[in-house]
């Protein structure tokens, strides 16, 4: 099996991952950080999002799995005292009977056209996607499906995939949606109603086959983020969110139900 390692940069993190190298060593793993068949995140969420988009060329070939070192994250299956149990899942995965191959969950994500007056610019987003004002209020026409939906002003506009409800998205007021549900959310980010400028207040949820438009319609700098991606630009035009044809794979080794994780985190 090739695998790679992401940790998150801490000294715990780092001394899991080289524990993670001699187990993995020990049962002929190859290490290898070009085309890994799988790639184990240690850290938390924000590590697995690094470990998506260094690998987002090749998501259709890895699968990830989570290893979290602080607080539980949504997108890790095993705690930091558990690399043994681990590696040996992993192990017997590799040539035992079908009932011991890990299962493959997929995860859908979200598809984005940025469209500058300075170029075009494609990227795709684990988590959300979220456009906010660097010196004032955001003013933005938002489409559906090229039909005029709302004019906004306020904080910010995030859209977030599934798995990412959770998240930014949970704190919005939005819906925490089953990851297995190929859908994106739109949530408002203290959205200012008047005369002028009305919106639905609310957030809103649209299927795989919808796409949305976020037009800039005044002169202004803007900070896009998508996942822990950061980019301050003054000549945005538009932004389209669509659903991805392609989606994240996680191999999971035990049962962890998304609900389960929804307990753990937030009621627990």
């Amino acid at each position: 099996m090739r695998y790679y390692v992401q940790d998150r940069g801490d000294s715990l993190s780092m001394d899991l991952a080289e524990q993670f190298h001699r187990l993995a060593e020990e049962h002929g793993f190859i290490l290898d950080a070009k085309s890994p068949e799988i790639v184990v995140s240690i850290g938390g969420d924000g590590t697995m999002l690094q470990a998506f988009h260094t690998f987002i060329d090749q998501i259709p070939d890895i699968a990830f799995v989570g290893v979290h070192t602080g607080h539980l994250g949504f997108y890790a299956d095993w705690k930091a005292d558990e690399l043994h149990e681990l590696i040996n899942l992993m192990s017997n995965g590799l040539n035992a009977s079908q009932q011991l191959q890990p299962r493959i969950v997929e995860y859908p994500l979200v598809d984005l056209e940025i469209h500058r007056k300075s170029g075009f610019t494609s990227m795709v987003a684990l988590n959300e996607f979220t456009l906010k004002g660097v010196d004032g209020t955001v003013v933005a026409q938002v489409d559906i499906n090229d039909i005029t939906f709302e004019m906004f002003r306020g904080d910010g506009i995030c859209v977030s995939t599934p798995s990412g409800s959770t998240a930014y998205n949970k704190a919005l007021g939005g819906a925490m949606i089953h990851p297995t549900i190929e859908a994106m959310q739109i949530a408002e980010i203290a959205s200012i109603n008047n005369r002028v400028y009305r919106t639905l207040g609310s957030p809103i949820v649209l299927p795989k086959h919808h796409h949305c438009d976020i037009f800039s319609r005044k002169s202004q700098r803007l900070l896009l983020t998508i996942d822990h991606v950061n980019m301050t630009i003054d000549d945005l035009i538009s932004v389209r969110c669509q659903v991805s044809r392609q989606k994240v794979s996680f191999a999971r080794y035990r049962p962890y139900p998304f609900w389960d994780r929804v307990r753990t985190a937030f009621l627990d």
